[in-house]
């Protein structure tokens, strides 16, 4: 994929022309342009012929905006809430208070870093049980004030340390799916990047389910897939075709209610045009939950659950 080698390389060349015009006073627009285009052309072709190993990479970017991106670019009066009022407060999750458009909503999500010491601080997206017991409370908070909920999702899965195992991640995940599915205020969720196993739908049931263009949502990761499946991580692209990760398998199957553009290339190419255009589609949705009484509410959102999926039964 271009996407990962020669557009790469053109970005880093075309920085080092800004860099290099800026501290010598040297005008390189030109040449700036011209790699400029050629980079565009590129992504133009490998838009048009993305995998879903593809579309992983992309959601792997590390200049892929993060929640607390999405919350500076889409809401205003923002206060963040912390701690599980347990044991600790877990920055894999970060949640609170904002406005969006005037509306009050409850904003939580998971959070990476972008450099090494901020992923060690995040853990890498990779939320702990006190990280879910706090999304929670939030659920919890949001519901007693009648405020609705948004979930943004973007983690490779649950922290699977053995400290985590001790402190009862599997009974966090497990309860967070239970409370959600009564939770008597409309909820929605969006897969920004990656969605990965039970960390991720830990904050995935909800009345609406959106994925990012470029977004993945998957019960395994595909290296772990192939690990298992096919005794070789490196079989990963394949695993990633087969698992249906993206989201216009996903929508087709009814996992997901829709699907969010992203700027030709990837979210990382224009935070605010995406910004605004999750903005839209949540507010939107808002505006569609809000008619429905509660009881409808949740009965509705079991049942979307219970529908997906189908067996079919022998009877010997």
């Amino acid at each position: 994929m271009k996407f990962s080698k020669e557009i790469q390389e053109l970005e880093i060349k075309i920085l080092e022309l800004k860099n290099f015009s800026k501290e010598k006073g040297i005008d390189l627009t030109l040449d700036i342009n011209r790699l400029s285009q050629e980079r565009d052309k590129l992504i133009e072709e490998d838009h048009e012929n993305l995998t879903d190993w593809d579309r992983v990479s992309i959601a792997r970017h590390p200049e892929r905006p993060y929640t607390l991106d999405y919350i500076k670019n889409m809401t205003v009066d923002f206060i963040e809430l912390h701690g599980d009022r347990l044991s600790k407060d877990d920055p894999a999750i970060v949640g609170g208070l904002c406005k969006i458009d005037g509306k009050k909503v409850m904003v939580i999500g998971h959070q990476k870093g972008r450099s090494i010491e901020e992923n060690i601080y995040r853990n890498f997206g990779m939320a702990s049980p006190e990280g879910y017991r706090k999304a929670l409370r939030l659920f919890k908070m949001a519901e007693r004030f009648s405020i609705p909920i948004v979930n943004l999702i973007d983690t490779p899965g649950a922290y699977p340390g053995i400290e985590a195992e001790k402190h009862g991640q599997g009974e966090a995940i497990a309860r967070n799916l239970m409370e959600m599915a009564g939770l008597k205020v409309p909820v929605i969720s969006v897969v920004i990047g990656e969605g990965g196993s039970g960390g991720a739908l830990a904050l995935g049931v909800a009345d609406k389910i959106f994925m990012l263009e470029n977004a993945v949502y998957s019960v395994i990761s595909p290296e772990g897939c192939a690990a298992i499946l096919y005794k070789d991580a490196s079989k990963a692209p394949e695993a990633a075709n087969n698992l249906k990760i993206s989201g216009p398998s996903l929508l087709g199957l009814g996992v997901i209610d829709g699907i969010i553009k992203e700027p030709i290339g990837g979210a990382h190419r224009d935070y605010k045009c995406v910004a605004n255009d999750l903005k839209n589609v949540i507010l939107s949705s808002l505006s569609e939950l809000s008619k429905l009484d509660v009881d409808t509410l949740v009965k509705n959102r079991y049942n979307k659950f219970r529908r997906m999926g189908s067996f079919v039964e022998n009877i010997l």
